[in-house]
C-alpha cells in the first residue's frame, strides 16, 4: 500500500487533507470507498482512492507548531499514520 498526501489546507472553519491510496486491490479499494465514512473517490481505471478529511480548525494537523517547524517530516508521519489506519480497517473485512 501506498500514501501520499495530495493536497492540504485551511479555510475559515475547517482543514481538509487529502491522501491518494494506491497499492491496493481494486476489492480493498471498493471496500475502503463503500465503507469509510468519509468522503470518497475511487479512480475510473480502480487504480487508487482519494480520501479527503475534514478536520474543525482546532484539529487541523496542519495547524500545529511541529508542521510549520519540520513540514516533510510531518507529511511523511501523517501518511504512516494513515496507512496504518487503513491496514487496520481493512483487517476487519477479512
Amino acid at each position: 500500500m501506498n500514501v501520499k498526501i495530495t493536497e492540504y489546507g485551511i479555510t475559515d472553519d475547517k482543514g481538509c487533507v487529502k491522501y491518494k491510496i494506491s497499492g491496493l486491490s481494486l476489492n480493498q479499494l471498493k471496500i475502503l470507498d463503500n465503507e469509510l465514512e468519509e468522503e470518497t473517490e475511487l479512480n475510473k481505471n480502480g487504480k487508487y482512492l482519494i480520501l479527503t478529511m475534514y478536520y474543525k480548525k482546532e484539529f487541523y494537523p496542519f495547524a500545529s507548531e511541529e508542521s510549520k517547524i519540520k513540514l516533510d517530516d510531518f507529511i511523511a508521519r501523517e501518511e504512516i499514520e494513515m496507512e496504518i489506519f487503513i491496514s487496520s480497517f481493512l483487517e476487519d473485512f477479512n
